[in-house]
């Protein structure tokens, strides 16, 4: 059968793929997106639940989406809106709780030496976030065999380092190697401040608030007001709406588009890529094969490692990519009530972690592949600002849940008796906080790392496409020979979460991606 020919193929149509497919197509390059998954938006999905509700059943907040790709693509105009940004809500087991909202902190008996010392954490984080920025809207230059591209970022990161000032330089060398826990400590007297910061710094990772680089974990969520985010923000109509407006702004710049229709094979001819083998049996040719799927699947299930070298093949295998954050759904017949929230507050983000021991305890069995009884919660009821979820009065609660493991010893297929186990040891937590819920619940569900591996494709449930570690992110991400959004085949890049800057809905990955490829000059 001939070939059908494209400049660009890009596989997977998660907000990444699409974007990189826009920015190409606006460049003038034909280019086709596919995807397995019959909806568009990967990670930023919406999914019926039970009858008449709807929840966002992968990502839940939208806290780093970058401001210029929304006006370049023109999101709002193919039918994006967010929701108004939350304060944070970290809820206390006296009832008097902590109340996040940008610099300020109020409740919970918060003295005014931490109030203090948490506006001048924030300035300093802000300012690491600022030159982070530097570094994640272009690709992450090399320390060696650079080019004069790199030398200029190198030059740039320099400058804006030695801008910083003395202490902000040496904090930054120091801090970013270091676990929040011990920084948490250095800054902070109450429990509840310190765990709802770190909090941020362990969401979507396999880390607890010791391990060694959850300081760059949390500078790498700060870029997200950076990128000009007030703070977390619900996308209206579930998150699928950021997908289907991603999709009708690439489809107007004359992308081609198939969804439920996998690519099972990216096809090398000699030393080089040249298209992709569809699960219809269709053959693709392209000049450049575009993954937004993770460096994993990419390498191992596309490409086969029969088609790379063998330390490639190795440096594949040794990428970490295990996850442990899960999430709760559940439909509700009415509103809860958490008790010391006002009415009014039941609508911005609500978390459960009391204290950073508490976190880590809950981190080791999944060490194990255990199930804990000490979760941390990041809670969401998006039906209130968005009444579309739910049916009239009714409401849909979500809530990312750490610590859940990836690998349970006794397995998560077919295993109902550990799904339940770890359902009912969510909600007596949740019921601590907000009691009578459980006489609200019409459905539930409990998704686990794996589940997100098998319905979204995300190797080890992990949405970051392999965790966030200094080895593992900027110049090194995913790994040595596939850095800088070329793979190490000819032909073949990376667009994905997977590469430089990493994860969460931010889209640069993606486009970064399209601009190296168009800079490269191999699709003219």
């Amino acid at each position: 059968m001939p070939m059908t020919k494209y400049d660009a193929i890009v596989i997977g149509a998660g907000h990444n793929g699409l974007i990189s497919s826009s920015y190409l197509a606006k460049a003038g390059k034909r280019v086709l997106v596919v995807d397995a998954l019959n909806q568009a938006g990967g990670c930023a999905s919406t999914k019926a639940f039970a009858n008449g509700f709807h929840i966002s059943d992968c990502a839940q907040w939208v806290h780093q989406l970058d401001e210029k790709i929304v006006k370049e693509l023109s999101l709002e105009m193919h039918g994006l809106r967010l929701g108004e940004a939350k304060r944070t809500i970290a809820l206390q087991s006296s009832g008097d709780h902590l109340i996040v909202d940008g610099d300020s902190l109020s409740g919970a008996g918060i003295s005014a030496a931490d109030k203090k010392a948490y506006k001048a954490f924030r300035r300093q984080m802000q300012v690491f976030a600022k030159l982070m920025l530097k570094l994640y809207r272009t690709r992450a230059p090399k320390m060696v065999d650079a080019d004069w591209g790199d030398r200029m970022t190198l030059l740039s990161l320099g400058l804006g380092l030695k801008m910083m000032g003395r202490r902000n330089m040496r904090d930054m060398m120091r801090l970013v190697l270091i676990n929040i826990y011990d920084v948490m400590n250095e800054h902070f007297e109450h429990d509840g401040l310190k765990a709802a910061i770190a909090l941020d710094a362990i969401t979507g990772t396999n880390m607890g608030p010791r391990s060694p680089n959850t300081v760059f974990t949390y500078i790498h969520r700060m870029v997200g007001e950076a990128l000009g985010n007030r703070g977390v923000s619900q996308v209206m109509g579930g998150m699928g709406s950021l997908g289907g407006a991603l999709l009708s702004s690439a489809k107007t710049q004359g992308v081609e588009v198939r969804l439920g229709e996998a690519v099972t094979r990216i096809i090398k001819t000699g030393d080089r890529v040249m298209g992709v083998e569809l699960s219809s049996g269709d053959t693709l040719e392209a000049i450049a094969v575009v993954s937004s799927v993770d460096p994993t699947r990419t390498y191992r299930d596309l490409l086969g490692y029969r088609n790379i070298e063998a330390g490639q093949a190795r440096r594949v295998e040794q990428y970490r990519t295990r996850s442990g954050t899960g999430k709760l759904h559940l439909a509700l017949s009415g509103l809860p009530f958490f008790v010391g929230v006002s009415p009014d507050d039941h609508s911005q983000r609500l978390i459960i972690a009391p204290c950073m021991d508490a976190m880590e305890a809950g981190l080791n069995p999944i060490k194990y592949g255990e199930l804990t009884s000490q979760h941390v919660f990041d809670i969401s009821i998006p039906s209130i600002e968005d009444p579309t979820l739910a049916p009239a009065g009714q409401h849909v609660l979500t809530a990312l849940v750490h610590y859940v493991p990836h690998e349970l010893k006794t397995g998560w297929d077919n295993n109902e008796s550990a799904r339940e186990q770890l359902l009912q040891s969510l909600l007596a937590q949740l019921e601590a906080y907000a009691p009578g819920i459980r006489e609200l619940i019409i459905a539930s569900e409990v998704r686990v790392p794996e589940d997100f591996e098998a319905s979204h494709g995300v190797t080890g449930g992990n949405w970051h496409h392999g965790e966030l570690s200094i080895d593992q992110a900027l110049m090194m991400r995913p790994f040595p020979g596939s850095t800088q959004y070329t793979g190490s085949v000819v032909g073949l890049y990376l667009c994905g979460a997977g590469s430089h800057p990493g994860g969460s809905l931010m889209g640069l990955a993606g486009k970064n991606a399209a601009e190296e490829i168009l800079k490269q000059g191999v699709l003219s």
